[in-house]
This record gives C-alpha cells, structure tokens and sequence, in this order.
C-alpha cells in the first residue's frame, strides 16, 4: 500500500470511490450524496484551502481523505478533516487510521494547529481525536449530533477555547453536511 497525495487526474476515480463505499454502508442516496460533496470539495475549493490524500493498492484508489480549511476569527490554522472512505473490502485493515496519521502528519508540517472533524467519537479517538464542545469550539453550522465534534490539536496536548464563529469552505456550508 502506498500513500500519496490525491491528483486532480483522480478526481472522477476518487468520486467514485466515495459514492459507492457510501451507497454500500448507508444506501445509494447517501452514497450519491458523499460522492457529490466530494467531487464539490476536490473542483470547487481553493488550493491553499484543501489537503487531499489517497491509499492505493496496485496503482488503484482504495482510500482518500480530505481536510479543507476552517475558519475562525482569531485567524487560527485551522482544518477539516471530511469526509472519509475506504473501498468496503478493505475495511478493519487500519488503512483509514494509517491514512488519516498520514495527513495528519503532512498538515502539522505545513502550519496546521487544530483539526476538526464531525463523525464516530469511536472511531477518531483512535487517531487522536477528542470529543469538544462548542464551548471550545463553534462548528460552522448548527450540528445535528454534539457528540460528534471532535478536534484535535497538533501543537499541544488540548484545544484551548476559540472564540467567535467559524467559517467552512463551500462544499461543507450546507445543513444537511451538519
């Protein structure tokens, strides 16, 4: 297995990738759904603002990640870490885990001080992800289940409160994401 950085050259196989893992664990719907957001997040957001990262296997997609800025007031470097898939026969292998510490290490080598993101508390934790507040915290929109915020910093062992809103890039400033 190889990690690597995503290529717009991959966009329609990364797409695809997001669609059908989706479609399989939580119907074609949802599956339609992931894979529009993601082909959003790839085309429609600003370089300096997206980090993009895949898994490969014999020269195929079989994970990607995506992190896209989010904004605070106080200026914070600050990312998203949505969404996540991996090809559903390759699942339970640790390869979702070794691909988010995979970014996770290249945005700590950029800058990057914090990183959010909204899903199973279960599953973050185990690659460092804490369950915060929006005492800490604001998401961008109002959230659908708290329990789900989750940040991570990588400069300290906690999140210090960050006052003020925040801002997400476009593919994400939808309620329906939250």
């Amino acid at each position: 297995m190889e990690l690597l950085t995503y290529k717009s050259s991959n966009i329609e196989e990364i797409k695809q990738l997001f669609t059908t893992v989706f479609s399989d664990s939580e119907g074609h719907t949802e599956g339609a759904l992931i894979g529009n957001l993601t082909y959003s997040v790839m085309t429609g957001t600003d370089a300096q603002d997206l980090y993009g990262f895949v898994a490969t296997e014999n020269e195929q997609i079989i994970g990607s990640i995506f992190f896209t800025r989010l904004t605070f007031q106080n200026g914070v470097n600050a990312f998203l870490l949505s969404p996540v898939a991996i090809h559903t026969s390759y699942q339970g292998k640790g390869i979702g885990q070794k691909l988010i510490n995979f970014g996770i290490n290249h945005l700590k080598k950029n800058g990057v001080r914090i990183v959010f993101t909204y899903g199973d508390p279960d599953f973050y934790s185990k690659v460092g992800f804490n369950l915060i507040t929006e005492k800490i915290a604001k998401a961008p929109l109002k959230l659908t289940q708290p329990e789900g915020w989750l940040g991570q910093s990588l400069i300290s062992d906690e999140i210090e409160p960050i006052a003020g809103n925040s801002c997400c890039v476009e593919a994400f400033n939808k309620p329906e994401y939250w």
